[in-house]
């Protein structure tokens, strides 16, 4: 005799394996993205977590504060763009599928 919900338990572990194996896939995606001027990078993992900054040192004279903050703006949104692109091309719609039991 089965017991009731196990089936159902071992669905959930299933899908947690999936996407801690997801996580770690993603994790290995990385993109930067630069402001206009190029003196300012952003690199984002695959799970969107910013991995790093890079500023120019020329952008660090205190008159370029408003500069540096629109570059950091700038940069993450490349950065977010190609990110989705990568994102897009490395998707498994059949594993995505499977694991949300469609």
């Amino acid at each position: 005799m089965a017991i009731p919900g196990i089936g159902q338990m071992q669905d959930l572990y299933k899908m947690q394996r999936e996407a801690k194996k997801m996580e770690k896939e993603m994790k290995q995606i990385v993109v930067k993205g630069y402001s206009k001027n190029e003196k300012i990078s952003v690199t984002l993992d695959g799970t969107q977590e910013v991995v790093a900054v890079k500023i120019a040192e020329d952008m660090l004279e205190p008159d370029q504060k408003k500069d540096v903050e629109q570059g950091i703006k700038e940069a993450h949104k490349e950065a977010s763009k190609k990110l989705q692109k990568e994102m897009m091309k490395g998707m498994d719609m059949d594993k995505i599928r499977s694991m949300l039991g469609s």
